[in-house]
């Protein structure tokens, strides 16, 4: 059986955590800047995790992950 093609958009956007969950970045982080809090911007800075219900469409994106 031939390999699985891994989708590279995926995994450029989600890192396994040693535990198999799926780390992500937060979204608003990309412009409008000056107009959030810095106290906002600090917690969109910390990684957030993949939902439960989104888990499972993930895990089929990254074959080997």
């Amino acid at each position: 059986m031939p390999k699985m093609k891994t989708r590279r958009s995926a995994a450029k956007r989600f890192k396994v955590t040693g535990s198999g969950k799926f780390k992500r970045a937060k979204a608003y982080k990309s412009h409008n800047l000056e107009h959030k809090s810095s106290k906002r911007k600090r917690a969109l800075r910390a990684p957030g995790l993949v939902s439960p219900s989104d888990y499972e469409r993930v895990r089929k994106m990254l074959p080997y992950a």
